[in-house]
Protein backbone atom coordinates (compact mmCIF):
# COMPACT_ATOMS: atom_id res chain seq x y z
CA UNK A 1 0.00 0.00 0.00
CA UNK A 2 1.29 3.46 -0.59
CA UNK A 3 1.29 6.20 1.91
CA UNK A 4 2.33 8.83 -0.48
CA UNK A 5 -1.08 10.02 -1.69
CA UNK A 6 -3.74 11.91 0.56
CA UNK A 7 -6.44 9.24 1.28
CA UNK A 8 -8.80 11.42 4.12
CA UNK A 9 -11.66 9.28 5.98
CA UNK A 10 -14.58 11.20 6.78
CA UNK A 11 -16.85 9.85 9.10
CA UNK A 12 -20.12 11.05 9.30
CA UNK A 13 -22.95 11.20 12.29
CA UNK A 14 -25.63 9.77 10.57
CA UNK A 15 -29.03 11.54 11.97
CA UNK A 16 -30.00 15.37 11.56
CA UNK A 17 -28.06 17.65 10.02
CA UNK A 18 -25.27 16.47 10.79
CA UNK A 19 -23.99 14.70 7.41
CA UNK A 20 -24.43 17.39 4.91
CA UNK A 21 -22.72 19.97 6.63
CA UNK A 22 -19.33 17.82 6.76
CA UNK A 23 -20.01 16.64 2.78
CA UNK A 24 -20.64 20.80 2.32
CA UNK A 25 -16.94 20.66 4.14
CA UNK A 26 -15.53 18.69 1.99
CA UNK A 27 -16.87 19.69 -1.43
CA UNK A 28 -15.29 23.24 -0.85
CA UNK A 29 -11.79 21.76 0.73
CA UNK A 30 -11.60 19.17 -1.89
CA UNK A 31 -10.46 21.92 -5.10
CA UNK A 32 -7.25 23.06 -2.71
CA UNK A 33 -6.03 19.08 -2.21
CA UNK A 34 -3.97 17.96 -4.94
CA UNK A 35 -5.86 16.59 -7.78
CA UNK A 36 -5.36 12.96 -6.85
CA UNK A 37 -6.75 13.20 -3.28
CA UNK A 38 -9.28 10.29 -2.36
CA UNK A 39 -12.06 11.48 0.39
CA UNK A 40 -13.84 7.93 1.22
CA UNK A 41 -16.90 8.98 2.81
CA UNK A 42 -18.53 6.55 5.61
CA UNK A 43 -21.79 6.66 6.83
CA UNK A 44 -25.10 4.66 7.20
CA UNK A 45 -26.82 3.73 3.31
CA UNK A 46 -30.01 5.53 4.65
CA UNK A 47 -28.45 8.57 5.15
CA UNK A 48 -26.06 8.52 2.21
CA UNK A 49 -28.55 8.33 -0.14
CA UNK A 50 -30.47 10.91 1.11
CA UNK A 51 -27.88 13.81 1.10
CA UNK A 52 -26.29 12.37 -1.74
CA UNK A 53 -30.02 12.53 -4.14
CA UNK A 54 -29.52 16.49 -2.80
CA UNK A 55 -26.37 17.23 -4.16
CA UNK A 56 -23.59 16.30 -6.61
CA UNK A 57 -20.67 14.41 -5.62
CA UNK A 58 -16.86 15.36 -6.13
CA UNK A 59 -15.31 12.57 -8.35
CA UNK A 60 -12.35 11.92 -6.03
CA UNK A 61 -15.22 11.10 -3.09
CA UNK A 62 -16.05 7.35 -2.97
CA UNK A 63 -19.03 6.93 -0.83
CA UNK A 64 -19.16 3.79 2.06
CA UNK A 65 -22.40 2.45 4.03
CA UNK A 66 -21.67 1.38 7.23
CA UNK A 67 -23.92 -0.92 9.67
CA UNK A 68 -26.91 1.56 11.27
CA UNK A 69 -26.70 -1.42 14.18
CA UNK A 70 -30.43 -2.67 13.17
CA UNK A 71 -31.11 -6.30 12.65
CA UNK A 72 -33.68 -7.32 10.08
CA UNK A 73 -36.50 -7.66 12.24
CA UNK A 74 -40.38 -8.11 10.92
CA UNK A 75 -40.53 -5.17 8.65
CA UNK A 76 -40.47 -2.54 11.41
CA UNK A 77 -37.36 -0.30 10.81
CA UNK A 78 -36.72 2.10 14.30
CA UNK A 79 -36.54 5.66 14.05
CA UNK A 80 -36.05 8.40 16.48
CA UNK A 81 -33.70 7.40 19.50
CA UNK A 82 -34.08 4.16 18.99
CA UNK A 83 -32.33 4.21 15.76
CA UNK A 84 -29.72 6.78 17.59
CA UNK A 85 -28.76 4.15 20.33
CA UNK A 86 -28.48 1.19 17.45
CA UNK A 87 -26.07 2.86 15.93
CA UNK A 88 -24.45 4.03 18.90
CA UNK A 89 -24.20 0.23 20.30
CA UNK A 90 -22.61 -0.69 16.60
CA UNK A 91 -19.82 1.90 16.53
CA UNK A 92 -16.83 2.20 16.49
CA UNK A 93 -16.48 -1.66 14.84
CA UNK A 94 -18.90 -0.91 12.23
CA UNK A 95 -16.56 2.19 10.85
CA UNK A 96 -13.58 -0.05 11.36
CA UNK A 97 -14.62 -2.63 9.40
CA UNK A 98 -15.46 -0.56 6.16
CA UNK A 99 -12.23 2.00 6.94
CA UNK A 100 -10.08 -1.22 6.20
CA UNK A 101 -12.00 -2.39 3.24
CA UNK A 102 -11.35 0.84 1.92
CA UNK A 103 -7.70 0.89 2.23
CA UNK A 104 -8.20 -2.35 0.96
CA UNK A 105 -9.64 -1.40 -2.31
CA UNK A 106 -7.72 2.00 -2.91
CA UNK A 107 -4.45 0.56 -2.09
CA UNK A 108 -3.89 4.27 -0.13
CA UNK A 109 -3.33 4.04 3.15
CA UNK A 110 -5.54 6.74 5.41
CA UNK A 111 -3.77 9.70 6.06
CA UNK A 112 -5.54 11.69 8.17
CA UNK A 113 -9.10 10.93 9.86
CA UNK A 114 -11.69 13.90 9.41
CA UNK A 115 -15.08 12.67 11.58
CA UNK A 116 -18.11 14.42 13.20
CA UNK A 117 -16.91 15.50 16.39
CA UNK A 118 -19.88 13.28 17.77
CA UNK A 119 -17.69 10.54 16.43
CA UNK A 120 -14.94 10.66 19.65
CA UNK A 121 -13.83 7.33 18.97
CA UNK A 122 -12.08 8.56 15.97
CA UNK A 123 -9.49 9.47 18.53
CA UNK A 124 -8.39 5.97 18.90
CA UNK A 125 -9.16 4.77 15.38
CA UNK A 126 -6.44 7.51 14.23
CA UNK A 127 -4.33 7.02 17.55
CA UNK A 128 -3.82 3.05 15.82
CA UNK A 129 -3.41 4.33 12.71
CA UNK A 130 -1.15 6.98 13.09
CA UNK A 131 -2.43 9.75 11.80
CA UNK A 132 -4.03 13.00 12.97
CA UNK A 133 -7.99 13.31 14.01
CA UNK A 134 -9.90 16.43 12.86
CA UNK A 135 -13.05 16.60 14.74
CA UNK A 136 -16.00 18.93 12.99
CA UNK A 137 -18.53 20.54 15.39
CA UNK A 138 -21.73 21.20 13.15
CA UNK A 139 -23.34 23.50 15.93
CA UNK A 140 -22.12 26.63 17.47
CA UNK A 141 -19.48 27.24 19.72
CA UNK A 142 -21.81 27.86 22.66
CA UNK A 143 -23.15 24.04 22.65
CA UNK A 144 -19.24 22.91 22.26
CA UNK A 145 -18.67 25.08 25.05
CA UNK A 146 -21.09 23.53 27.94
CA UNK A 147 -20.42 19.94 26.77
CA UNK A 148 -17.01 20.47 27.79
CA UNK A 149 -18.28 22.16 30.83
CA UNK A 150 -20.18 18.94 31.69
CA UNK A 151 -18.60 17.77 35.28
CA UNK A 152 -19.04 21.62 36.44
CA UNK A 153 -22.80 22.00 35.11
CA UNK A 154 -23.17 19.01 36.93
CA UNK A 155 -22.13 20.10 40.41
CA UNK A 156 -23.19 23.16 40.65
CA UNK A 157 -25.97 25.23 39.02
CA UNK A 158 -24.74 28.58 40.38
CA UNK A 159 -21.90 27.62 38.34
CA UNK A 160 -23.74 28.22 34.97
CA UNK A 161 -22.61 32.23 35.28
CA UNK A 162 -18.86 31.73 35.34
CA UNK A 163 -19.31 30.00 32.24
CA UNK A 164 -17.04 32.39 29.59
CA UNK A 165 -19.10 34.32 27.37
CA UNK A 166 -22.83 33.10 28.79
CA UNK A 167 -25.25 35.55 29.96
CA UNK A 168 -26.08 35.49 33.48
CA UNK A 169 -29.60 34.62 32.46
CA UNK A 170 -28.60 30.97 31.29
CA UNK A 171 -30.31 28.22 33.03
CA UNK A 172 -29.88 24.55 33.57
CA UNK A 173 -33.44 24.41 31.73
CA UNK A 174 -31.46 25.58 28.75
CA UNK A 175 -29.01 23.09 28.68
CA UNK A 176 -28.50 20.01 26.09
CA UNK A 177 -30.59 16.88 27.64
CA UNK A 178 -27.39 14.82 27.34
CA UNK A 179 -25.63 17.60 29.93
CA UNK A 180 -27.86 16.88 32.71
CA UNK A 181 -28.69 13.71 31.81
CA UNK A 182 -29.37 11.74 34.99
CA UNK A 183 -28.08 8.68 33.66
CA UNK A 184 -24.25 9.77 31.69
CA UNK A 185 -23.59 6.34 30.70
CA UNK A 186 -26.66 5.95 28.48
CA UNK A 187 -25.73 5.79 24.79
CA UNK A 188 -26.23 9.67 23.76
CA UNK A 189 -24.65 10.70 26.99
CA UNK A 190 -22.16 8.71 27.10
CA UNK A 191 -21.13 9.59 23.55
CA UNK A 192 -20.92 13.19 24.06
CA UNK A 193 -19.14 13.26 27.86
CA UNK A 194 -16.82 10.77 25.57
CA UNK A 195 -16.29 13.05 23.39
CA UNK A 196 -16.00 15.73 26.20
CA UNK A 197 -13.16 14.06 27.45
CA UNK A 198 -11.50 13.81 24.21
CA UNK A 199 -11.49 16.64 22.18
CA UNK A 200 -8.07 17.79 23.52
CA UNK A 201 -6.71 14.83 21.86
CA UNK A 202 -7.44 16.42 18.12
CA UNK A 203 -5.11 18.19 15.97
CA UNK A 204 -7.92 20.30 15.62
CA UNK A 205 -11.63 21.49 16.51
CA UNK A 206 -13.36 22.65 13.02
CA UNK A 207 -16.73 24.67 13.81
CA UNK A 208 -19.08 26.07 11.46
CA UNK A 209 -19.47 29.60 13.21
CA UNK A 210 -17.24 32.68 12.58
CA UNK A 211 -15.10 34.02 15.49
CA UNK A 212 -16.46 37.70 15.70
CA UNK A 213 -20.29 35.71 16.92
CA UNK A 214 -18.83 34.26 20.30
CA UNK A 215 -15.32 36.06 20.79
CA UNK A 216 -15.12 34.92 24.84
CA UNK A 217 -16.45 31.43 24.29
CA UNK A 218 -13.81 30.99 21.46
CA UNK A 219 -10.91 32.48 23.60
CA UNK A 220 -12.03 30.03 26.65
CA UNK A 221 -12.34 26.68 23.69
CA UNK A 222 -8.86 27.83 22.70
CA UNK A 223 -7.32 27.52 25.97
CA UNK A 224 -8.53 23.72 26.41
CA UNK A 225 -8.47 22.50 22.59
CA UNK A 226 -5.31 22.16 20.58
CA UNK A 227 -6.82 24.26 17.81
CA UNK A 228 -9.77 25.72 17.07
CA UNK A 229 -10.75 26.65 13.46
CA UNK A 230 -14.28 28.46 12.89
CA UNK A 231 -14.60 27.88 9.11
CA UNK A 232 -18.37 29.18 8.96
CA UNK A 233 -20.71 30.18 8.26
CA UNK A 234 -21.14 27.32 5.31
CA UNK A 235 -23.72 28.95 3.83
CA UNK A 236 -21.37 31.99 3.00
CA UNK A 237 -18.52 30.40 2.58
CA UNK A 238 -20.26 28.29 -0.29
CA UNK A 239 -19.47 28.74 -4.13
CA UNK A 240 -22.87 27.84 -5.20
CA UNK A 241 -24.19 31.78 -4.23
CA UNK A 242 -27.97 31.78 -3.73
CA UNK A 243 -29.83 32.21 -6.76
CA UNK A 244 -33.09 34.11 -6.83
CA UNK A 245 -34.47 32.26 -9.82
CA UNK A 246 -37.99 32.63 -10.02
CA UNK A 247 -38.62 30.43 -13.16
CA UNK A 248 -37.56 27.04 -11.96
CA UNK A 249 -38.20 26.69 -8.36
CA UNK A 250 -41.29 24.44 -7.94
CA UNK A 251 -42.55 25.41 -4.67
CA UNK A 252 -43.76 29.02 -6.19
CA UNK A 253 -42.07 30.31 -3.32
CA UNK A 254 -39.70 33.25 -4.91
CA UNK A 255 -42.80 34.39 -7.21
CA UNK A 256 -44.78 34.73 -4.18
CA UNK A 257 -42.23 36.86 -2.13
CA UNK A 258 -41.40 38.86 -5.59
CA UNK A 259 -45.15 40.43 -5.07
CA UNK A 260 -44.44 41.29 -1.33
CA UNK A 261 -43.61 44.52 -0.01
CA UNK A 262 -39.82 44.55 1.53
CA UNK A 263 -39.67 43.05 4.87
CA UNK A 264 -43.24 42.07 5.39
CA UNK A 265 -43.47 38.51 5.29
CA UNK A 266 -43.20 35.95 8.03
CA UNK A 267 -41.47 33.43 7.44
CA UNK A 268 -42.26 29.97 9.25
CA UNK A 269 -40.51 26.75 9.02
CA UNK A 270 -39.26 24.33 12.17
CA UNK A 271 -36.72 22.01 10.25
CA UNK A 272 -36.76 18.36 8.48
CA UNK A 273 -37.33 16.27 12.02
CA UNK A 274 -39.58 18.62 14.03
CA UNK A 275 -42.60 18.55 14.43
CA UNK A 276 -45.22 20.71 16.07
CA UNK A 277 -48.30 19.73 18.35
CA UNK A 278 -51.79 19.79 16.56
CA UNK A 279 -52.24 22.77 19.23
CA UNK A 280 -49.55 24.57 18.60
CA UNK A 281 -49.98 24.55 14.28
CA UNK A 282 -53.90 25.67 15.02
CA UNK A 283 -52.49 28.77 17.61
CA UNK A 284 -49.98 29.51 15.10
CA UNK A 285 -52.83 29.67 12.11
CA UNK A 286 -55.35 31.70 14.22
CA UNK A 287 -52.77 34.89 15.23
CA UNK A 288 -51.62 34.64 11.33
CA UNK A 289 -55.20 34.81 10.26
CA UNK A 290 -56.24 37.41 12.50
CA UNK A 291 -52.95 39.90 12.24
CA UNK A 292 -53.08 39.11 8.39
CA UNK A 293 -49.70 39.34 8.09
CA UNK A 294 -47.84 38.09 4.66
CA UNK A 295 -47.08 34.84 5.48
CA UNK A 296 -44.99 31.99 4.14
CA UNK A 297 -45.06 28.56 5.74
CA UNK A 298 -43.58 25.17 5.58
CA UNK A 299 -45.56 22.64 7.02
CA UNK A 300 -45.44 19.05 5.70
CA UNK A 301 -49.15 17.47 4.27
CA UNK A 302 -49.60 16.21 7.89
CA UNK A 303 -49.58 19.22 9.44
CA UNK A 304 -51.60 21.00 6.99
CA UNK A 305 -54.82 18.24 7.99
CA UNK A 306 -55.00 19.83 11.03
CA UNK A 307 -55.38 23.57 10.83
CA UNK A 308 -58.84 24.89 11.05
CA UNK A 309 -60.93 23.87 8.98
CA UNK A 310 -61.73 26.51 5.86
CA UNK A 311 -57.81 28.20 6.98
CA UNK A 312 -56.67 27.85 3.33
CA UNK A 313 -59.36 29.43 1.64
CA UNK A 314 -59.63 32.61 4.05
CA UNK A 315 -55.42 33.55 3.97
CA UNK A 316 -55.09 32.72 0.44
CA UNK A 317 -54.81 36.38 -0.18
CA UNK A 318 -51.98 37.18 1.99
CA UNK A 319 -50.75 33.48 3.06
CA UNK A 320 -48.53 30.99 1.25
CA UNK A 321 -48.63 27.14 2.84
CA UNK A 322 -45.75 24.91 1.11
CA UNK A 323 -44.68 21.38 2.12
CA UNK A 324 -41.00 22.43 1.17
CA UNK A 325 -39.25 25.59 0.98
CA UNK A 326 -36.05 26.59 -0.88
CA UNK A 327 -35.04 28.45 2.95
CA UNK A 328 -31.50 29.66 1.99
CA UNK A 329 -33.48 31.66 -0.96
CA UNK A 330 -36.06 32.72 1.09
CA UNK A 331 -34.02 34.20 3.64
CA UNK A 332 -31.85 35.92 1.44
CA UNK A 333 -35.14 37.52 -0.24
CA UNK A 334 -35.82 41.45 0.67
CA UNK A 335 -39.42 40.55 1.36
CA UNK A 336 -38.69 38.05 4.65
CA UNK A 337 -39.25 40.22 7.66
CA UNK A 338 -38.68 37.62 10.35
CA UNK A 339 -37.98 34.29 10.97
CA UNK A 340 -39.92 31.60 13.15
CA UNK A 341 -37.97 28.69 13.82
CA UNK A 342 -37.18 25.77 15.87
CA UNK A 343 -33.72 27.39 16.59
CA UNK A 344 -31.18 24.57 14.87
CA UNK A 345 -27.77 25.52 14.84
CA UNK A 346 -27.80 25.25 10.35
CA UNK A 347 -31.11 27.56 10.85
CA UNK A 348 -29.74 30.04 13.22
CA UNK A 349 -26.71 30.89 10.80
CA UNK A 350 -28.79 31.25 8.17
CA UNK A 351 -30.71 33.60 9.79
CA UNK A 352 -27.72 35.45 10.69
CA UNK A 353 -25.81 35.44 7.62
CA UNK A 354 -28.75 37.01 5.88
CA UNK A 355 -29.95 39.47 8.35
CA UNK A 356 -33.04 37.95 9.30
CA UNK A 357 -34.57 38.57 13.15
CA UNK A 358 -36.19 35.62 14.95
CA UNK A 359 -39.22 34.16 16.86
CA UNK A 360 -38.20 30.80 18.84
CA UNK A 361 -39.42 27.94 19.72
CA UNK A 362 -37.18 25.25 20.39
CA UNK A 363 -37.84 21.59 21.24
CA UNK A 364 -34.47 19.56 21.95
CA UNK A 365 -30.55 18.84 21.77
CA UNK A 366 -28.73 22.38 21.49
CA UNK A 367 -32.04 24.37 20.14
CA UNK A 368 -33.08 25.53 23.93
CA UNK A 369 -29.35 26.84 24.35
CA UNK A 370 -29.58 28.53 20.95
CA UNK A 371 -32.53 30.64 21.85
CA UNK A 372 -30.81 31.63 24.71
CA UNK A 373 -28.24 33.27 22.76
CA UNK A 374 -30.35 34.35 20.02
CA UNK A 375 -32.63 36.03 23.09
CA UNK A 376 -30.18 37.23 25.72
CA UNK A 377 -26.61 37.49 24.23
CA UNK A 378 -26.67 38.44 20.34
CA UNK A 379 -29.68 40.21 21.09
CA UNK A 380 -31.51 39.37 17.80
CA UNK A 381 -34.46 37.28 18.39
CA UNK A 382 -37.24 36.43 21.09
CA UNK A 383 -38.30 33.03 22.87
CA UNK A 384 -42.54 32.62 22.34
CA UNK A 385 -44.14 33.66 25.21
CA UNK A 386 -44.05 30.72 27.70
CA UNK A 387 -42.17 28.78 25.15
CA UNK A 388 -44.79 27.54 23.28
CA UNK A 389 -47.18 28.88 20.46
CA UNK A 390 -50.76 30.31 21.93
CA UNK A 391 -52.20 32.39 19.34
CA UNK A 392 -52.36 35.74 22.23
CA UNK A 393 -48.24 34.98 22.50
CA UNK A 394 -47.96 34.63 19.10
CA UNK A 395 -49.75 37.72 18.07
CA UNK A 396 -47.79 39.48 20.60
CA UNK A 397 -43.80 38.49 18.92
CA UNK A 398 -45.27 39.13 15.55
CA UNK A 399 -46.24 43.04 17.56
CA UNK A 400 -42.74 43.38 18.45
CA UNK A 401 -41.54 43.23 15.02
CA UNK A 402 -43.74 44.72 13.13
CA UNK A 403 -45.21 47.50 15.62
CA UNK A 404 -42.33 48.57 18.33
CA UNK A 405 -39.56 49.90 18.66
CA UNK A 406 -38.07 46.84 19.78
CA UNK A 407 -38.08 45.23 16.60
CA UNK A 408 -36.11 47.89 14.69
CA UNK A 409 -33.54 47.06 16.92
CA UNK A 410 -33.97 43.74 16.98
CA UNK A 411 -33.06 44.15 12.81
CA UNK A 412 -30.22 46.11 13.33
CA UNK A 413 -28.46 44.03 16.01
CA UNK A 414 -28.93 40.94 13.58
CA UNK A 415 -28.06 43.46 10.32
CA UNK A 416 -24.62 43.95 12.48
CA UNK A 417 -24.00 40.42 13.05
CA UNK A 418 -24.33 39.41 8.81
CA UNK A 419 -21.87 42.34 8.25
CA UNK A 420 -19.33 40.20 10.56
CA UNK A 421 -20.08 36.97 9.06
CA UNK A 422 -19.49 38.45 5.59
CA UNK A 423 -16.48 40.06 6.68
CA UNK A 424 -15.45 36.63 8.08
CA UNK A 425 -15.45 35.15 4.76
CA UNK A 426 -13.94 37.50 2.45
CA UNK A 427 -9.90 36.65 1.71
CA UNK A 428 -8.65 38.43 4.75
CA UNK A 429 -11.62 37.36 7.23
CA UNK A 430 -10.97 34.94 10.11
CA UNK A 431 -12.76 32.11 8.82
CA UNK A 432 -10.86 31.94 5.05
CA UNK A 433 -7.99 31.97 7.49
CA UNK A 434 -9.01 29.20 9.51
CA UNK A 435 -10.23 27.37 5.93
CA UNK A 436 -6.29 28.15 4.83
CA UNK A 437 -4.84 26.55 8.36
CA UNK A 438 -7.34 23.45 7.86
CA UNK A 439 -6.02 22.72 4.98
CA UNK A 440 -2.55 23.23 5.78
CA UNK A 441 -2.84 20.29 8.31
CA UNK A 442 -4.77 17.88 6.14
CA UNK A 443 -2.39 18.06 3.57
Amino acid sequence: MTTSQLHIALLAFPFGSHATPLLTLIQKLSPFLPSNTLFSFFNTSQSNTSIFSKSSKPDNIKIYNVWDGVIETNGTTPIGREAIELFIKATPSNFEKVMKEAEEETGVKFSCILSDAFLWFSCKLAEKMNVPWIAFWTAGSGSLSVHLYTYLIRSNEQTLSTIPGFSSTLKISDMPPEVVAENLEGPMPSMLYNMALNLHKAAAVVVNSFEELDPIINNDLKSKLQKVLNIGPLVLQSSKKVVLNVNSEESGCILWLEKQKEKSVVYLSFGTVTTLPPNEIVALAEALEAKRVPFLWSLRDNGVKLLPKGFLERIKEFGKIVSWAPQLEILAHSAVSVFVTHCGWNSILEGISYGVPMICRPFFGDQKLNRRMVESVWKIGLQIEDGSFTKSGTMSALDTFFNEDKGKVLRQNVEGLKERAIEAVKSDGSSTKNYKNLMELVK
